[in-house]
């Protein structure tokens, strides 16, 4: 087996078409804090590789191994799989060639390659004698096994934060292997007030679970998508009365398609779908709820016309509660057509009209920044002003949504400071009329595309859910459950019970180790501790100078301007960077969380931060006036 030393050099080359370079920088980051230096090719080197693989170029990346004398390779392409496997056997090829692998004399030892499962299979059949593959599921724990890297070389920092993580992966797979989550049956939820009925309120059904010792309320995101519109509509209320019947599932998130947010009630001849199930009228939405009996049932918001579709979501599917992104789902991330300011106006109307209806309002707000770069301070930031802003106009539950594993670089310890630290500060403004209920969820971009993988991986975030608030045993009030299956296809309801059949299992499994001392307590955990002590006192500081900075911070032309002047890193935003350009700070990985960095890569302090915000408003923001 492959053995790395502090002697190698590791270079790490990707191509300039694959943009998303924070895996690799979390690649870097594991190697540097173990003594190993790397390097990351830069845009010449990767287009250099590109001219190779037309039969042009190569004196760039040969100058690039030979002067910086790279011994162990590693090559990521995370875009189409016969693209590389193409590009990688060019590679191959041109090191042969050029007599720069150590079997040809020359320096590399050992190289690596970085793919889509479909690309690694291919480069794995041509070529065995690579040294490994990563497929983008690794742990940070797993990658260093990969690597070789003896525990004599991992730091106590590294391997103390990486510790949490590998114990609960542990924990999920030895769950998923002895199967007990099979035996997990529904919850009669039945003697909550107006149970399945029109007007029964999520926030009593939660307080009803709560009052009996139930466990928190299961939520999923669902919606198959077909050619045919009329089939998948079909299909949806078909997967709605089978997820009814089976009595898992508590609340049924309807995964709309792009047409529905954004073209609702419109003749959608030749327009693309996008993706979900394609509800195109009011009638549709009703007979969805009829088929939901007993379930709560909730959906997307628009892309224009908020306030209005907010208002049919309540009068079709009596929405159990209402979600709105604020900056998001409109020109800033090409999904609507709104501008950023316009996009915030309508959702403070929409905010208003949720407030004088009673319901609870989520802010589907953090982890979007988070997809886009955005360092933890952002994500903390983001969540805490969008609850302040959701208060200010009426709101008097708020359902915080936090993603974990967001990126999916991130470490266990640093995931659970930023969840503790944003809750903390959002329950600062709990008071009469205005409560917090927590709702966490795996990430998006966390789960393998291998079915087992995936499963011990649901688990595993399932018991860091639980360590958000370990102390609390009332605590999540509602689990967002993302299905296994995230990674390699859409989940069906088999699927969906089977994921919250091992959520739940989980959930009550660490709860009971935890009891008996079996897994650490992360309740005080200084790690953690210090992580999150660092994180609100930073965001307090944020906060506290936008109040300060931008008159009438909490209105559509406040969010604007914070955004407009560089609160937030956005370092991956493709879309408004001139309008937005004060948010072009770069971000890397640093011990686990995301940081904004400097151009030597160094954190930057949030003073720092603060200043660089006053210069760009003291610059003038412009966009408009709309409820300044």
């Amino acid at each position: 087996m492959f053995k790395i030393t502090r002697q190698d050099v590791f270079g790490l080359l990707h191509t300039s078409l694959d943009v998303h370079t924070l895996g690799l920088l979390s690649f870097a980051q594991v190697l540097e804090d173990c003594g190993i230096e790397s390097l990351i090719a830069d845009g010449d080197v990767g287009r250099d590789l590109e001219a190779l693989s037309r039969h042009e170029g190569g004196a760039a990346l040969r100058s690039w191994l030979v002067n910086k004398r790279i011994s162990t390779l590693g090559f990521s392409y995370r875009l189409d799989p016969a693209d590389a496997a193409r590009i990688f056997d060019v590679l191959h090829e041109f090191l042969h060639r050029e007599k720069l692998l150590a079997a040809d004399g020359g320096r590399i030892r050992a190289i690596f390659f970085a793919g889509l499962p479909e690309a690694c299979a291919a480069v794995a059949a041509r070529h065995p004698e690579i040294e490994g593959f990563f497929q983008g599921d690794e742990a940070p724990h797993q990658t260093m096994e990969m690597l070789g890297i003896p525990e004599e070389m991992v730091p106590q920092t590294l391997s103390g934060g990486l510790k949490y993580d590998a114990a609960r992966l542990a924990f999920g797979e030895n769950l998923v292997k002895n199967g007990a989550w099979k035996a997990i049956r529904p919850v009669d939820r039945s003697g909550s007030p107006c149970f399945g009925a029109r007007g029964e309120k999520v926030t009593e059904r939660i307080a009803y679970g709560i009052k009996r010792g139930l466990p928190p309320l299961m939520r999923v995101h669902a919606g198959p998508y077909l050619p045919d519109r009329i089939e998948a509509v079909k299909l949806f209320k078909d997967w709605a009365r089978r997820l009814a019947s089976g009595g898992c599932l508590d609340v049924l998130s309807i995964g709309s398609s792009q047409l529905t947010q954004s073209n609702f009630g419109e003749n959608w001849d030749g327009k693309i779908n996008g993706g979900g199930v394609p509800l195109a009228s009011a009638d549709e939405f009703a007979a969805v709820w009829e088929a939901s009996r007993p379930m709560l049932v909730r959906s997307y918001s628009g892309t224009k016309d908020v306030p209005a579709l907010a208002k049919m979501l309540e009068s079709t599917i009596d929405i159990a509660w209402h979600a709105l992104s604020f900056w998001w789902f409109c020109a800033l991330d090409g999904r609507g057509p709104n501008t950023v300011l316009a996009n915030l106006g309508e959702h403070f109307d929409a905010l208003r009209w949720i407030a004088a209806s009673g319901k609870p309002f989520e802010p589907n707000v953090p982890h979007h920044f988070a997809f886009r770069g955005s360092d933890d301070l952002g994500y903390v930031i983001s969540g805490f002003v969008a609850a302040k802003a959701a208060k200010s106009q009426g709101i008097r539950s708020l359902i915080l949504q936090i993603m974990l594993n967001t990126p999916k670089y991130t470490w266990g310890i640093q995931d659970l400071a930023k969840a503790r630290a944003l809750l903390k500060l959002v329950r600062e403004l709990e008071g009469p009329g205005f409560k917090v209920y927590l709702q966490p969820r795996g990430g998006l971009d966390y789960f393998s595309p291998d079915p087992e993988k995936a499963k011990a991986q649901l688990a595993a975030v399932t018991a860091m859910m639980d360590d958000i608030e370990p102390l609390d045993g009332t605590s999540p009030q509602i689990i967002h459950v993302v299905s296994y299956s995230e990674a390699y296809r859409l989940a069906d309801p088999p699927v969906i019970e089977e994921s919250i059949k091992i959520t739940r299992s989980a959930l009550a499994e660490y709860r009971q180790m935890r009891k008996q001392g079996e897994v650490d307590d992360m309740a005080i955990s200084p790690e953690v501790a210090a992580r999150e002590k660092a994180l609100y006192d930073d965001a307090k500081a944020m906060v506290t100078a936008l109040e300060s900075l931008i008159p009438n911070a909490y209105s559509p032309f406040g969010l604007y301007t914070m955004l407009a002047s560089g609160a937030f890193a956005l370092p991956w935003l493709t879309n408004c960077r001139e309008e937005f350009k004060a948010a072009n700070i770069a971000t890397r990985i640093v011990n686990g969380g995301v940081s904004a960095v400097d151009e030597a890569g160094k954190p930057i302090p949030i003073g720092a931060r603060i200043e660089l915000v006053r210069a760009n408003l003291a610059r003038g923001v412009k966009g408009g006036t709309y409820g300044a």
